[in-house]
């Protein structure tokens, strides 16, 4: 019969109805609560004792001493970097012409022996005039070895970058905007104008 009630012990030998019979699986045991799972797992961790502890801090410490000492070393090697590039630059400010003056002092030497000879009694004009030729090369020489170059621009279309016109006049067979005469020559130091060269320019003469 399919709707037979069974008697359940637990109720004193009353029936009990199926639909509501709840299993004792669900009803009476319990899993491990929250606090017990995290009981165990404290259990399973080892403690920290007062003398690991010590140890510990000992250590942090050490390794804090060492980083301080470096950062000390590297202060220090900056200072150190510090005055030696300024002593090389106050060197540099000082000592910077010590090359170019050596290649000028020949220059000079050259000039007071052509000076000399050239205050004797009969000196020989063709002399004095070789021994200041050669010490003009010699100055030339000198220069160049610095990056500097003279700008002698005669012939040549007028650039007005690196020469300045101080006036045009006719030329006639001459190109207008052509160099005719360099009144005064212009030098470059490592491709930089100094000084423009002073020029007379050609212009269209008139009427032709």
């Amino acid at each position: 019969m399919g709707n037979e009630q069974r008697v359940s012990p637990q109720n004193g030998g009353q029936k009990s109805d199926p639909a509501t019979e709840v299993p004792a699986a669900v009803s009476g045991q319990k899993g491990p609560s929250a606090s017990e799972q995290a009981g165990g797992a404290g259990e399973q961790t080892e403690e920290l004792s007062p003398d690991k502890l010590v140890l510990m801090l000992e250590d942090a410490r050490s390794k804090a001493d060492q980083h301080w000492d470096a950062l000390l070393r590297a202060k220090a090697e900056l200072d150190n970097l510090r005055k030696r590039t300024e002593r090389d630059v106050e060197k540099a400010h000082k000592f910077g012409l010590e090359r170019f003056l050596t290649e000028l002092l020949p220059v000079k030497d050259s000039m007071e022996l052509g000076i000399s000879a050239a205050s004797e009694e009969g000196a020989d004009v063709s002399k004095v005039r070789e021994g200041v030729e050669l010490t003009l090369k010699m100055l030339a020489t000198a220069i160049e070895k610095f990056g500097i170059e003279e700008v002698d621009p005669q012939g040549e279309k007028f650039d007005p970058e690196r020469h300045q016109a101080m006036t045009m006049q006719e030329a006639a067979g001459v190109e207008p905007g052509t160099v005719v005469s360099v009144i005064q020559k212009g030098y470059l130091l490592n491709g930089r104008l100094v000084r423009p060269a002073l020029v007379i320019v050609a212009k269209a003469v008139a009427g032709g």
